[in-house]
């Protein structure tokens, strides 16, 4: 029905559907994303202009997605020092220490229009199957004295479409510079050192994000490379680079 249906609205009109729980719930690379009671859980259509900023660069969607989540928490007044952040390339992490969400966009191009379905999920009021936002906010609440009331999934799903709305337009207007400075203001990986292929493969750090969304890494004596996002994740735990 949703497959139909976003061909058939207006290209001007969104279409988003929201659940409370899955059943089959997915990731990248065929990825199983657990999605208990206490999650949001939403997949978003849009367009994209194909001679536009956004459409020459579409990968760079799941980072703008990515950033709305967080920015749907920390740009609430009094919630920006939650540890919320970004972890390339479509992941939402407590700190750099465990993940909470995600974000799988799979486009189609219908003659100079490219159609998004964007589906996101991050836990906010479940601690399990890791933590959750409410959780988050609990522990901030004990360590620094504050009373931050805890959150809703409809609350952040609606800030995270309105947030990323505005990057969209910001990004169309400006291209990826317009949008960087604030993806890396929450982003995990910044100075990291890894190794690539293997865990005795050669070192790099990781310099940041090129022009169409893939990450970049400097290699002592071969310059900067680009890395895609789809063939390779990075993994946080063994600190690699790795193919897939």
């Amino acid at each position: 029905l949703f497959g139909r249906l976003m061909f058939e609205l207006p290209e001007e009109m969104g279409l988003i559907a929201i659940a409370v729980q899955q059943t089959q719930g997915k990731g990248r690379g065929g990825n199983v994303w657990l999605s208990p009671v206490g999650c949001a859980l939403s997949t978003l259509h849009i367009t994209i202009p194909l001679h536009s900023n956004l459409g020459q660069r579409i990968p760079f969607i799941q980072h703008l997605v990515s950033l709305a989540v967080v920015e749907s928490v920390r740009s609430i007044p009094g919630y920006k020092d939650i540890d919320l952040r970004v972890k390339w390339p479509n992941d939402i992490y407590y700190s750099d220490l465990m993940k909470l969400g995600g974000v799988l966009v799979n486009s189609t191009l219908i003659e100079t229009t490219f159609h998004i379905l964007i589906g996101f999920g991050f836990n906010v009021n479940n601690s399990n199957p890791t933590i959750c936002i409410n959780d988050l906010i609990t522990k901030f609440n004990k360590e620094e004295g504050t009373k931050l009331k805890a959150l809703t999934a409809d609350c952040l799903i609606a800030r995270t479409v309105t947030v990323l709305e505005r990057l969209i337009d910001i990004f169309q207007e400006k291209g990826p510079n317009g949008v960087l400075p604030r993806y890396y203001k929450y982003w995990v990986h910044s100075g990291k050192q890894v190794h690539l292929h293997s865990e005795e493969g050669p070192i790099a750090w990781i310099v940041g994000v090129d022009d169409y969304g893939f990450l970049q890494v400097h290699e002592e004596g071969k310059g900067v490379e680009s890395v895609h996002p789809d063939g390779n994740s990075f993994d946080m735990l063994r600190n690699l680079i790795v193919p897939k």
